[in-house]
């Protein structure tokens, strides 16, 4: 673990802080939600500590508050949270052995993932999934505290522009990785299905069909490999 801190560089640390925040802001609007649905302001927390996916966790409030069954709630919740599967998969080497693995599949989530694969170095993935996982573990469960606080005053917090930080983070994020053809137009494709499949499928599923759009760099990958 010394060694994976060592490759905690200012520039890794700013970024990190910088998505953990936004995770933060996004969290007083998840427990907001929840008090607002008429959960007790612990049950956001939980959820945040144990969960630690914001997606399956809106899904869940969001089912439930309207009187849905809590066991559909949790199978949208694991249905939307397939996305982890491939994520999982393009980041192994950076979960770590041993029970730090267990650790390291817990912090597996957008943002996590995220951070590591702009990176350039696995010691430099590692830190960079790591410093953001550890940190998001903290801030999403404390988050939530302090929306289900601010939920009793300000009931949609949305309305303050809260939840147009995190995707902007997300995007500053990846646009380095857009300069190669491939993958740039892999993410139009996925950002074209993702948008087209919005208004008629539950929340988190666009994702998941988005991941189509991997398809369009395998044939390019292969004429580079050839070359």
């Amino acid at each position: 673990m010394r060694s994976l801190w060592k490759a905690l560089d200012r520039r890794l640390l700013v970024d990190a802080t910088v998505m953990c925040a936004a995770v933060g802001l996004i969290g007083l609007s998840y427990g907001a939600t929840a008090v607002a649905a008429g959960f007790p302001w612990w049950l956001p927390v939980v959820l945040g500590a144990l969960v630690l996916a914001a997606g399956s966790e809106f899904l869940f409030i969001g089912i439930v508050g309207s009187g849905g069954s809590p066991i559909t709630a949790l199978l949208a919740g694991l249905l939307v949270n397939v996305r982890h599967i491939p994520y999982g998969l393009a980041v192994p080497d950076v979960l770590g052995h041993g029970w730090r693995r267990l650790l390291g599949v817990h912090l597996l989530n957008d943002e996590t993932v995220v951070m590591a694969i702009g990176q350039e170095e696995m010691a430099r993935k590692r830190a960079a999934y790591w410093a953001c996982g550890l940190g998001i573990l903290v801030v999403w469960p404390l988050g939530a505290a302090l929306g289900g606080v601010i939920g009793t005053v300000v009931p949609d917090t949305n309305a303050l522009g809260l939840d147009a930080m995190f995707p902007a983070v997300l995007l500053a994020l990846i646009l380095p990785a857009l300069r190669e053809r491939a993958t740039l137009s892999s993410a139009v494709a996925g950002g074209v299905l993702a948008l087209a499949t919005t208004p008629f499928l539950p929340a988190g599923l666009p994702v998941l069909i988005a991941l189509a759009g991997v398809l369009l760099s395998v044939p390019k990958s292969r004429e580079e490999v050839a070359r």
